[in-house]
């Protein structure tokens, strides 16, 4: 097989982008999953009773549960956007591939 003068093979990847927007979203991505862990704790901590630091919340039950909610929320949002923020990161640097088919290590 002859290979003409002008191929080159990196041609044939995509262009990749910056990466600092995926790790930039990353980092955010992880402080809403700090954020969320510390308000579910501080929720479930204040529903047991051994949270003064939360001040009225600490009496109010309907309070308690309510930042609970929240803060479940919050870290699933967290954990979902720094999932797609990993996923994406890594496209850039392989071939056209659909998402589903790269391995599950994140």
């Amino acid at each position: 097989m002859k290979l003409s003068d002008g191929f080159d093979a990196r041609r044939l990847r995509p262009k990749g982008q910056s990466n600092w927007r995926f790790r930039i979203g990353a980092a955010i991505a992880a402080l809403l999953a700090m954020l969320g862990v510390l308000m579910t704790l501080a929720g479930v901590g204040s529903l047991l009773g051994h949270a003064p630091a939360m001040g009225e919340l600490n009496t109010n039950k309907v309070g308690s549960a309510v930042i609970l909610v929240i803060g479940l929320f919050v870290l699933y949002i967290g954990v979902w956007l720094w999932r797609r923020c990993r996923r994406r990161s890594r496209q850039s640097q392989a071939l056209n591939m659909a998402p589903h088919l790269m391995k599950k290590h994140d």
